[in-house]
């Protein structure tokens, strides 16, 4: 449930803190103090978008913080968890909105995207606004409705996995179509390409290999001289460094007979012995491999030339040759073999929409068990909103396609045209009075009716329906004195499941109240200031009184309070 909310430089709002209880939270004011601001800065904590404008004049930045009690929300704790936020029984979420643009997300103080924001907020409360029971009107909201009831979820997820996979490969197949002209057209240019790079074959690396090896082969009468000349001087010219080194280490032995301090000299001079006698050992080995062969010379001198056309005309790299060779092959071999490719996706799709049909039949048969339900329970709750000779009916259609459609799934050899949920079609009829027969909802009720129909949903939907709070703003339009008393009947029983936040500006509803929030707006140094507080038992009196006769409290009015007041329990 929501524990309490903190609102800070936010539109008319300078400072508010409320703290909220259990069960039914009343919240009323006059028209203009700030109620619908109290909700547009709840719907913040919810991941709604903001925008810099609600920053109060004067102030840098606006502020939002809720508290929640999530002790027995599990969905919120394995959401925390999968983001590496620290769970806490009382979920933190704060938002803030700069001047300078910047919307900073907070969960349990710990930095967080807006979508996951709105993830938690999905989790936690359903905030009906103002005019959302209009959505009654648009038949394709019938079908979530439903499905709402029916717990569908699951089903649904596991249909929408093969919906994806047959949408992907009826694509696939369109393009495959789509392609088959153009690769029949390419087929002899890719047949020349393929002749042309196969006829090469270079490897990844090869011309920088040839241009070492050429490098050297080029260049091997100037390596033999060189290393003939020098291996000369090493080992057979007159004097050679080899003798020169002998006759100095014989000089350094004579020298270290008489003094042994030229003994580490001597053995010096032994080890550039052994380094000369190496490294002429090395040069020989190099000098007798020199063998200059002028056929290889131009055979790789070709192939380099033949490997740098490719480069030129395919790319401009070897690995570009070679990706390009990959890719013709596989549109040259889809060419010879296009009626395999096409055969294998279109049993690969007649598959998916056996296994699709399946899927979504499951989830009529959930549908039609649930709207017997749906059907029963809405016309037991309108009738105690009021509207005592109501029928209500779900209907529940599949659309078969036109022959020349491809959109289509397949259940016990019947073709249905199908959507992201399924292959139903959901619309709620109904008559208000005894005698008629039903008709489209979203055709034949009036404002105060629909307002009546959401809140009956909604109260055969809380048994099932797991968010912990529901917030109600204004669901009493449209709804006259008369059965306004029943109305507030309703939020009470429903909040028997769920924390309810309902705004209402009829006392007969506020009257059901377990605690009572009053919106006021103030002048203070002549600017304008909205505040919210919760009502003591003779403030919350004169309030109600005030919603019955008006600013004007009279002694009938604060009777009449008190008598709301004081059978608000069943």
């Amino acid at each position: 449930m929501l524990k309490s909310l903190e609102i800070k430089d936010y539109a008319l709002i300078d400072h508010t803190e409320i703290d909220f209880g259990k069960g039914l939270n009343i919240i009323t004011g006059e028209t203009g103090a700030g109620k619908s601001i109290l909700i547009d800065a709840m719907s913040l904590l919810l991941g709604e978008r903001a925008s810099v404008e609600v920053v109060r004049k004067g102030a840098q930045k606006a502020f939002v913080e809720g508290i929640f009690d999530v002790e027995m929300n599990k969905k919120v704790k394995t959401l925390l968890d999968e983001n590496d936020i620290e769970y806490q029984p009382d979920l933190i979420i704060r938002r803030e909105i700069s001047l300078k643009g910047s919307n900073r997300c907070f969960i349990n103080d710990s930095p967080a995207a807006l979508t996951l924001i709105k993830q938690l907020g999905d989790l936690l409360v359903d905030l009906h606004g103002q005019h959302e029971h209009q959505s009654l009107l648009r038949v394709e909201s019938h079908i979530d409705f439903l499905d709402e009831f029916a717990g569908n979820s699951k089903l649904i997820e596991d249909y929408q996995v093969l919906y994806k996979e047959l949408n992907k490969k009826i694509y696939e197949l369109k393009d495959l179509r789509s392609k088959e002209e153009s690769i029949k057209e390419k087929k002899e240019i890719y047949a020349f390409q393929i002749k042309e790079i196969d006829s090469v074959s270079p490897s990844i690396g090869e011309d920088e290999a040839i241009v070492n090896e050429l490098n050297i082969l080029e260049n091997s009468e100037k390596l033999l001289e060189l290393t003939e000349e020098v291996y000369t001087k090493l080992y057979d010219g007159d004097p050679s460094v080899i003798d020169l080194l002998g006759e100095t280490k014989h000089k350094l032995n004579q020298l270290s007979v008489i003094d042994k301090s030229f003994l580490e000299s001597e053995g010096e001079c032994d080890s550039a012995l052994t380094i000369i006698k190496e490294l002429a050992n090395s040069l020989r080995a190099y000098k007798s491999k020199i063998d200059v062969d002028p056929k290889e010379v131009e055979y790789k001198r070709e192939r380099l030339g033949s490997i740098n056309m490719l480069k030129k005309k395919y790319g401009g790299s070897i690995e570009k040759i070679i990706a390009l060779r990959e890719k013709i092959g596989k549109e040259s071999e889809l060419a010879e073999n296009f009626s395999d490719a096409i055969n294998k996706i279109q049993d690969e799709i007649k598959k998916l929409r056996t296994d699709a049909g399946e899927a979504a039949n499951k989830i009529s048969v959930s549908r039609q068990k649930s709207a017997l339900k749906v059907e029963s329970e809405v016309v037991k709750t309108l009738k105690l909103l009021g509207i005592s000779d109501a029928s209500f009916k779900v209907k529940i259609n599949k659309i078969e396609p036109d022959k020349e459609k491809e959109d289509f799934l397949f259940y016990q050899n019947k073709k249905y045209l199908y959507s992201e949920t399924g292959i139903d079609e959901v619309e709620f009829y109904i008559s208000t009075n005894a005698g008629e027969d039903v008709k489209p909802l979203a055709k034949v009720a009036s404002g105060g009716e629909v307002s009546r129909i959401m809140l009956s949903l909604k109260t055969i939907l809380a048994k099932s329906d797991k968010l912990p709070v529901l917030i109600f703003d204004e669901i009493d339009t449209g709804v006259s004195g008369r059965i306004a008393q029943k109305v507030g009947t309703a939020l009470r029983d429903l909040a028997s499941f769920h924390q309810i936040i309902a705004i209402t500006h009829l006392p007969q509803i506020a009257g059901m109240a377990d605690y009572h929030y009053s919106v006021e707006k103030k002048q203070i140094d002549d600017r304008t200031v909205s505040s919210i507080r919760r009502l003591n038992e003779n403030e919350r009196i004169n309030e109600v009184a005030k919603l019955v006769s008006g600013e004007i409290l009279t002694k009938e009015s604060i009777e009449s309070a008190k008598q709301l007041i004081l059978n608000r329990q069943p």
